[in-house]
């Protein structure tokens, strides 16, 4: 699915789909971190089992409002354990399909909030 860039971030997704998402006209086909404050990087992480509290706890580090988490093909809640670094900072969490946390990101980067989107791919 193709979708359209907002100017006021420097990454914003483009499109998306099986296994892969493409930001700034970038296509990526392993995990990522993409932020409204302008950080993209690697989520070393390949699948929802690998996850641990240091993915999230290198999360928080980028101080957003909100985390995006994209839990891959199908919802999956983090542990509890794994998030407590972001609630104990304040920092806001919403767990979705990584296709709709790439709908989300988007949208909420055009409204000018720090987010954070942690997509598994």
């Amino acid at each position: 699915m193709k979708l359209h860039s907002d100017a006021s971030s420097r990454y914003s997704i483009n499109a998306y789909g099986a296994g892969w998402i493409e930001v700034n006209r970038e296509k990526f086909s392993a995990s990522l971190v993409v932020s409204a404050m302008g950080h993209r990087m690697d989520w070393n992480c390949t699948e929802y089992d690998a996850l641990q509290i240091t993915h999230f706890e290198r999360l928080a580090e980028l101080s957003p409002e909100l985390v995006l988490f994209g839990s891959g093909a199908r919802i999956r809640f983090p542990q509890p354990q794994w998030v407590e670094v972001l609630y104990s900072r304040g920092i806001g969490l919403e767990t979705m399909d990584t296709h709709a946390a790439c709908r989300a990101y988007n949208f909420l980067v055009g409204e000018g909030r720090k987010v954070v989107a942690a997509l598994l791919i």
